[in-house]
């Protein structure tokens, strides 16, 4: 006969019936958890995915500033950039020829505003992109060679990037 320690039976099937789940406090606070570290990502990626479309806005002007090179070396009539236009799609300038079309219509997709500006003479070029960082800084690249970040956008026509 076995011994009665004076558990019952009945108490220690229920006993182990209920540990086997979690509160529903243990619950909520997984999932407040999870959705913290969720948010702190999303605000990440957001941040990365900025960042990248910056990088991306760089990489097609440097293509245009280089591609703009070999056209005016290659022109028709020898070193022109073509004939003037104040536009980024200007019948006869450079920005028609099909990479540096490419590449203005990748950094329009990367800006998200498609709103570049363009100049050209036969003579010089500018090209301007505002980056997706920050509404008020545009990347911008000329014939003199200067590729960098301003706070002024270029004006329709100019051949020159702006001084700030």
């Amino acid at each position: 006969m076995p011994y009665n320690l004076g558990i019952n039976r009945t108490k220690i099937i229920m006993y182990t019936n209920r540990s086997r789940g979690f509160t529903l406090i243990e619950l909520l606070v997984v999932i407040a958890i999870i959705g913290i570290l969720s948010a702190v990502v999303l605000a990440s990626l957001n941040t990365a995915r900025s960042k990248g479309n910056d990088a991306a806005i760089q990489s097609d002007l440097s293509t245009i500033q280089t591609q703009a090179e070999i056209y005016y070396g290659s022109t028709a009539g020898g070193n022109s950039y073509g004939t003037t236009g104040s536009t980024c799609s200007a019948a006869g300038s450079l920005f028609v020829e099909t990479t540096i079309a490419k590449a203005i219509a990748g950094a329009e997709s990367a800006n998200g505003a498609g709103n570049m500006v363009c100049g050209n003479s036969s003579t010089a070029y500018a090209i301007s992109s505002p980056l997706s960082s920050s509404a008020t800084t545009y990347w911008c690249v000329d014939s003199t060679g200067f590729a960098g970040q301003r706070t002024t956008n270029l004006t329709a026509g100019a051949t020159v990037c702006p001084a700030s």
